[in-house]
Formats: C-alpha cells, sequence, structure tokens
C-alpha cells in the first residue's frame, strides 16, 4: 500500500485512521496533551461546554432507515451525549453537487430538522457551497454541536475511572447500519435498516440513575471491536468480552457470514457503550426500559489480565484477540 496518499481505508476508523489523527495532533496540539474523545471539554470560569464537530459522506445518501441528514444531526448528538454533556445547537453546512434536484434537497434538510426536534437540539448556524457536476456525490454535510456539560460527567469520556470490574453495556443489535448501506449500494434484497438514531435521551436517562458510568462511547466508524480496542489501550487494562451476549440480529448475522464481514467491525450509528460500575444493574434496567434500548445486554468485564487488550470467549468455548483492521471493510458509510 502506497503511504504518500490518502486513501479511502484513512476514513475507515481503524489503524490507518489513527495514523493520520496522530498528524492531525501532532500540529493542533499545541495547547498541551490532546485527549482523544468523542468532544472537546471547554472550560471557563462558570460553566463546561463540550464542543464536536464532523463531516458526513455516506454513499448513497438515502439508506434504509435513514439519510446522510438524519446521519449528520444523529452523529453529532451522539458524540456530545457519550461525552457526558447535553446536547443543545448545532451548525450545520452543505457541499452541494450542480445537478442535485432542490427536492431532493429539501427531503433531507426536513429529515434534519426533524431529527433536531426529536433530539431536543436547534440548528442555530451553518453555510453552503456548490461545486461543479461530479466534484461530489450530491451532497456532503459538516455539522458541529455544542452541549453543556456537568462536572461530574467531565471524565466520562476519557474513561479515567474505569477500573476492574466494570461491565460493559450495549443498547442492542450491532452492525446493522453499515450493512443496511452496503445493502442499498449494492441493491440486495434484505430487511435491515440502519440504526441511526440520537441517543441523548437515552443516555441522559442512564446518567440520572446514579454515578457508576465510568465510560461512554458510540461504536460509529470501526464498530465495537474500535471502541474495546481504544479503551483498552488509554486504561492499560483488560477486556474479557461475551461472544454468545452481544446482540446481533440473526439476518445480520447471515449477511455477515455470506459476506465474510466480523459483525464486531461494522459501523453502528444508534448504539451506546457503557462502562459501569456498581450501580450497572440500575442502569441496565433504565436502558432496557427506553425505546432505543430494548435489546441492551452486559457484554464484558474490565479485567486485570491481558492488559491493553481485548478478548473474546467465543460461543464455542475457544477465546480469540480482538484486534482493529488497518482499513474498512466498508468505505463511505458515514
Amino acid at each position: 500500500m502506497n503511504s504518500d496518499i490518502v486513501t479511502l481505508d484513512h476514513g475507515s476508523g481503524g489503524k490507518l485512521t489513527q495514523n493520520l489523527v496522530k498528524m492531525f495532533t501532532d500540529y493542533f496540539g499545541d495547547a498541551g496533551p490532546v485527549n482523544m474523545t468523542d468532544s472537546a471539554v471547554i472550560n471557563s470560569e462558570t460553566s463546561s461546554a463540550a464542543f464536536t464537530t464532523d463531516s458526513y459522506v455516506v454513499n448513497p445518501i438515502h439508506f434504509p432507515g435513514g439519510n446522510i441528514g438524519k446521519l449528520a444531526v444523529c452523529g453529532t448528538v451522539n458524540d456530545l451525549a457519550v461525552s457526558g454533556a447535553v446536547p443543545r445547537y448545532l451548525s450545520c453546512a452543505f457541499i452541494l453537487e450542480e445537478g442535485l434536484e432542490i427536492s431532493e434537497l429539501e427531503q433531507i434538510v426536513k429529515s434534519m430538522a426533524e431529527t433536531a426536534k426529536s433530539a431536543d437540539v436547534t440548528i442555530v448556524t451553518g453555510d453552503t457551497k456548490v461545486v461543479e457536476r461530479g466534484a461530489c456525490d450530491q451532497m456532503f454535510i459538516n455539522t458541529a454541536g455544542i452541549g453543556f456539560i456537568k462536572p461530574e460527567h467531565e471524565s466520562i469520556g476519557t474513561g479515567r475511572n474505569v477500573k476492574p470490574g466494570d461491565k460493559i453495556l450495549i443498547n442492542g443489535n450491532i452492525g446493522d447500519h453499515g450493512l443496511a448501506v452496503l445493502s442499498i449500494r449494492n441493491s440486495f434484497r434484505n430487511d435491515i435498516h440502519s440504526d441511526c438514531a440520537p441517543l441523548n435521551n437515552l443516555i441522559q436517562s442512564c446518567l440520572g440513575v446514579n454515578s457508576s458510568i465510568h465510560f461512554m462511547r458510540d461504536a460509529t466508524r470501526g464498530g465495537l471491536a474500535a471502541v474495546l480496542v481504544e479503551l483498552a489501550e488509554m486504561i492499560d487494562k483488560g477486556i474479557k468480552l461475551d461472544e454468545k451476549m452481544i446482540p446481533l440480529a440473526e439476518n445480520t448475522r447471515g449477511l455477515c457470514e455470506f459476506l465474510g464481514f466480523d459483525p464486531l467491525n461494522l459501523a453502528n450509528e444508534g448504539k451506546v457503550i457503557i462502562t459501569a460500575g456498581d450501580g450497572w444493574k440500575d442502569i441496565l434496567e433504565v436502558m432496557k426500559s427506553h425505546p432505543l434500548g430494548k435489546e441492551s445486554r452486559v457484554i464484558g468485564t474490565i479485567v486485570n489480565d491481558h492488559p491493553g487488550r481485548v478478548v473474546l470467549e467465543t460461543e464455542i468455548g475457544g477465546s480469540r484477540i480482538i484486534e482493529v483492521p488497518a482499513g474498512m471493510q466498508l468505505p463511505r458509510i458515514c
């Protein structure tokens, strides 16, 4: 692989993405150490805010369960929410390709407005640029968001309070978003729909139960595997996963087996991974009572063994080390 050019694998969420991000932080981190969380926590004299930004280039722009507009709002809302913040304000910037039908643009904008309303956030500023025909795939969207964070939640994104014995929870089936985009892209006939959804209401309900939540992250690019490998390396503790407890829809499992995909590496857009201490049972109960958490489960534990590594106990009684691939099975899924 030519290391001197940007490839699609650099946008995968895998090892090449990490290398690319390191280049940015080497130059942009002059103010001090950079915490690699989903949102930057900005402290002021009176309060703390979380600030995040993301760009969306999904192809195609419509997919079962959503579209690029819904995805843009959900992605930014979720990045704020898993940092422990209450999302409040978004910006949106559109890069539009010449020839895009106004009616299609209006459909995307309407979807963004409806999703923002359902998440109780306001889109307050934006920008629009138009490029020549063929210069982008119909449209790209950038969103940025600001939320407000209580002092007791500021460490959630860093995971510094995670300790052995903590349970790892997830709010439902993995892999659906990646396969929904793949299916429409390649005209596969199935009933797989993206899990794209704003998670802030679910997350705030969990944060209100007790103070047991030590870490949260939404499993987008790179999937469940990328989040847990990053967490294990960040805290220098081991993670033990139970394969039989990881929720996976049968149609998603079947397509993964047919195509040779590992569902642990597939993107999600409505899944939060929560690491919680002694009060995890109460948090799990709240998750299960929420419409976006009916299939919530405990899928693993933080352990002292094999520090920095994630080990999966398989359904057949074996075990394997989970690693993040250099590139991505599916490009352009968000």
